[in-house]
């Protein structure tokens, strides 16, 4: 059977960049929430000579991943899991940001799990803004409650989700989605270790995507982004291109001894505060 290659928001960004730099032997699985998106890509991932598939899912619904799960194994056998589908601050309220990128997460890497075996790989796409959080003594606790008792989860973290406006609540719930994210990821690479399936996770820093655009656009009064890009070693926004690249790679699975850490893809700009 042929590999297979999923890419959740693969229709756009950087799922879509992630895609085309798969090898072109892999069967490509990509979701997304809208078909129209799902279609456009497909079509271009075949001019490029891949055989891909579209297939809609709301990561924050366990039945979606589920089905795609389903689905993706029926292509093939499914060997890389690359989860990408995630919202920022500025395209919701903190209670959907983190039912999506927090429980999405969650959802992607259990159900993928059953159909995965030795030798493959997830990679958990989280952000750079998982370390602008300072360290908290109850945050282990929060986490851990995201397999147990969802809502409990949710409602501890909206708590913390506190800001002077919409989006500063919103920025600060994405915060807590992406760290973790993050830590998810580390807590899966042990568990799932033994049975020979990879997970990590990769941080990306201010991206020139659509999303990046609007972050960028969103938080301008509040310096957020302009900090971002005047702490990165070259002064600049990432590329999805390059965060394609970047995560096709760390997928790959000649890169078996890359597990259980996250991968900074940000131009430098976490540890630019030190150099500026």
């Amino acid at each position: 059977m042929a590999d297979v290659c999923v890419i959740t928001g693969g229709g756009s960004g950087i799922g879509l960049e992630t895609a085309k730099c798969m090898p072109k032997d892999k069967i490509l699985v990509i979701s997304g929430r809208t078909q129209a998106k799902l279609d456009a890509a497909v079509a271009e991932l075949e001019e490029l000579g891949y055989e891909a598939y579209g297939v809609p899912c709301d990561v924050s619904v366990r039945r979606d991943v589920h089905e795609l799960a389903v689905i993706s194994s029926l292509k093939g056998t499914v060997t890389n899991v690359i989860h990408v589908a995630g919202v920022s601050p500025s395209m919701a309220d903190p209670e959907t940001i983190i039912r999506i990128n927090a429980l999405g997460t969650v959802y992607v890497n259990t159900e993928f799990r059953k159909y995965l075996g030795r030798g493959s790989v997830i990679v958990d796409v989280a952000s750079n803004s998982a370390y602008a959080l300072p360290n908290m003594p109850l945050i282990k606790g929060t986490y851990e409650l995201a397999e147990t008792d969802e809502d409990k989860f949710v409602q501890r973290l909206l708590r913390g989700s506190v800001g002077r406006n919409d989006y500063e609540k919103s920025g600060l719930a994405y915060s807590f989605s992406k760290n973790f994210v993050v830590w998810y990821a580390q807590k899966c690479a042990f568990e799932y270790g033994p049975i020979g399936i990879r997970v990590c996770s990769v941080s990306p820093g201010l991206i020139e995507t659509g999303m990046g655009a609007a972050e960028k656009e969103a938080s301008s009064e509040l310096g957020f982004t302009a900090k971002m890009i005047e702490q990165a070693a070259e002064r600049r926004m990432g590329k999805p291109e390059e965060l394609g690249f970047a995560i096709a790679t760390i997928a790959d699975e000649r890169n078996g001894y890359l597990a259980g850490v996250d991968v900074l893809v940000d131009g430098g700009s976490t540890n630019g505060e030190k150099f500026r």
